[in-house]
């Protein structure tokens, strides 16, 4: 049975408080959500962050701006230049500022935690860039083109260098080992590149047309990623050993993946419409979100030590407190 409690904050950023008790496989702990309605209307935020300056930055893929929000629930927006940009992925950079992809806009953006924002187009027309992070270096961001078959990266300085790979990439991260590994999903495959852009191994997923979603190296520095198609969540070592975790909710969709404060795996489920904790043995919760068909997003762990979602089809940003065990 759950308990709402509903008050006003502002114009339009209300909240709601909602504790949630779920029993899936025994008692699961008491879970507290804390919602905030973004002021742009139908905005659906997709990519949040916890940023330099202790707030959370979001972007918007339909209201076509950059979202602030903190902890205390105080939005700010800013606009980008190009109308029909749809900012997907941010991620800060090395040089303590917020940088995005623009996926229709065929640029990789900048902003500053003061609002200042500089865009930089891509060579190849009509590219998709998706995702983008922080490379094994620490010093130069990475990122994904899905419809031009390619991998790029881009200095703080704006350079930019796109090597082409064999099929079409979705999300990336640095992994374990100094290389890069990204998810091919329509593949379903996942695969290695090197910092000089060479691609050196592939790996199929066991699972036929699983749909190998967001990848992040796990602190056992083994490969983790979700499977969107598959209802699964699975490890991958850097040798290509593969182990895989059913979700307990059927045609879940579970979307993206973070490393918890609490030193466990934190998923998105997009159709099933919950939060999933995986722990690296294998013991899996979900956590039903308060606002229904709210399609939650991408999750990331705040500054507060809590966790952080975007609602894309609620245009909504959420908080979710970590349970103690």
């Amino acid at each position: 049975m759950a308990r709402v409690t509903q008050s006003i904050r502002g114009p339009r950023a209300f909240f709601w408080i909602v504790v949630l008790f779920l029993g899936l496989t025994g008692k699961s702990p008491a879970q507290t959500f804390t919602t905030y309605v973004i002021p742009t209307a139908d905005s659906h935020p997709f990519s949040i962050v916890g940023g330099p300056d202790g707030a959370l930055w979001f972007t918007e893929w339909d209201g076509n701006k950059i979202g602030r929000i903190t902890t205390s629930g105080e939005f700010t927006e800013y606009p980008l230049p190009e109308k029909g940009s749809q900012p997907v992925w941010i991620k800060v950079g090395p040089d303590g500022a917020l940088w995005f992809t623009e996926h229709v806009g065929n640029r990789i953006g900048r902003i500053t935690t003061a609002g200042e924002i500089t865009e930089y187009p891509l060579s190849t027309p009509n590219s998709g860039p998706w995702n983008i992070d922080v490379g094994p270096d620490g010093q130069t961001l990475w990122f994904t083109q899905e419809a031009s078959l390619q991998i790029g990266q881009i200095t703080t300085a704006g350079v930019i260098t796109e090597y082409a790979v064999r099929l079409s990439p979705w999300d990336m991260t640095a992994g374990p080992d100094g290389a890069l590994w990204y998810t091919e999903r329509s593949a379903n495959k996942v695969a290695r590149i090197t910092t000089s852009g060479v691609v050196t191994n592939q790996y199929e997923d066991p699972t036929p047309e699983s749909g190998p979603n967001y990848i992040i190296t796990g602190p056992d520095e083994a490969l983790w990623f979700t499977e969107q198609f598959g209802d699964k969540i699975a490890r991958m070592t850097t040798a290509g050993a593969f182990t895989e975790y059913p979700v307990p909710t059927a045609a879940s969709q579970p979307g993206s993946l973070a490393l918890g404060p609490d030193g466990n795996l934190w998923f998105t489920e997009h159709t099933g419409n919950k939060i999933g904790r995986l722990t690296l043995t294998g013991v899996m919760t979900e956590y039903a979100v308060p606002t229904p068909n709210s399609n939650p997003m991408v999750l990331e762990p705040g500054p507060d030590g809590a966790l952080w979602f975007t609602e894309f089809f609620a245009s909504r940003i959420c908080r979710m407190t970590v349970p103690a065990n």
